[in-house]
């Protein structure tokens, strides 16, 4: 049976990564050795990063003035070292989620933090609308797409101060202007490659003004002038996001992908609000083309165990909801393919013909 994987991170992987990357694992451009273990400072391997950091550049239009980091530790270690390098009086935070949360408590660690708004009153269904960025903050830190409760910030906020952003489910999943953030940084392990890297996008002119030592290894301008080479990185997932690259260029790009992931999610949406079970969680406005989240309608809520298990029978993986929300989350990144979203539509149809 053809599996259908939903999985919110680590999640689904185009078919051309996964082949590439266990040939490699077997033999890496027929140098008889694997991937894993040549050395990263080889002339074999640093054309594999030259050729990463230009393709997200490419693929992104980034503009002069920005490096582009891989680096270990993943988006969670971000949240410390976003104000560890930035945040020198007051740093300013939209509360959209858990991650967002997470990455606000841990700014508080270096100094003022104001919330300029939040939607946790409401379990974090909605992106609050208006709100006032302080134009004395350092930054300011947006979640752009929140995986937990299926809530996506689908345009580039004007702020008046450096706007910093967590892309880690919606990187390359549609244009954005790269000029107005400060800083993007994103876990792989949701549109880009398997756990284990992460990338950084950075405005090389905010780095070097806080007056607190950093310590070296979290220190951006180390990475910078190391070339993402300071300590050892994660070496096969950076050639795994190089062939995912590869493969979203191929497709046409990042313009393209927006117009099949818009695809894709208007078909489930379309299907949560025809179906006479299920309902979704997200305030319409502001649904995420990367996570789905819906759940039984009150009246039906004794049937969600026997979906689940309905749709695992029919190939679905990993559509259980977050333990926080519950109900069902289906997670369509760049590279679940339209035939899944269809499978799994047609498993809503038939469940409901049966009750």
């Amino acid at each position: 049976m053809k599996k259908h994987n939903f999985n919110a991170g680590p999640s689904v992987l185009p078919q051309f990564t996964i082949e590439n990357t266990a040939k490699a694992v077997l033999d890496f451009n027929g140098i008889g050795l694997s991937i894993m273990e040549i050395s990263h400072r080889s002339k074999d391997f640093q054309p594999v990063v030259d050729e990463a950091v230009a393709l997200v550049k490419e693929l992104m239009s980034i503009p002069e003035g920005y490096s582009v980091l891989f680096l270990g530790g993943g988006a969670s270690l971000q949240f410390c070292m976003v104000p560890f390098n930035l945040l020198e009086k007051k740093a300013a935070y939209l509360n959209t989620g858990t991650w967002a949360s997470k990455a606000e408590k841990e700014a508080k660690l270096f100094g003022e933090v104001v919330e300029v708004a939040s939607s946790k009153g409401a379990n974090f269904n909605y992106i609050p609308k208006d709100f006032t960025i302080p134009a004395d903050a350092d930054y300011f830190h947006i979640t752009t797409n929140n995986t937990i409760f299926g809530t996506e910030l689908r345009k580039d906020l004007d702020s008046p101060v450096p706007l910093i952003a967590d892309m880690s489910s919606d990187i390359l999943s549609r244009p954005i202007d790269v000029s107005k953030y400060g800083l993007i940084y994103a876990g792989a392990q949701k549109n880009l490659g398997p756990a284990g890297v992460t990338i950084v996008i950075v405005k090389d002119e905010l780095l070097g003004k806080v007056s607190r030592p950093i310590p070296t290894m979290l220190d951006y301008r180390t990475h910078i002038k190391e070339g993402s080479m300071f300590n050892t990185p994660p070496v096969v997932p950076i050639y795994a996001s190089l062939q995912t690259l590869k493969w979203l260029k191929e497709l046409g790009g990042v313009s393209a992908m927006e117009k099949m992931n818009i695809e894709k999610a208007s078909l489930l949406y379309d299907e949560i609000d025809r179906n006479k079970l299920f309902v979704g969680t997200a305030a319409t406005e502001d649904r995420s083309l990367m996570n789905i989240c819906f759940v039984m309608k009150e009246e039906y809520k004794e049937l969600e165990d026997e979906f689940g298990k309905f749709a695992a029978a029919q190939g679905m993986v990993g559509i259980k909801g977050h333990r926080s929300v519950g109900g069902f989350r289906a997670s369509t990144y760049n590279a679940l393919p339209k035939e899944s979203v269809v499978a799994l539509i047609d498993a809503m149809k038939e469940f409901e013909k049966l009750h």
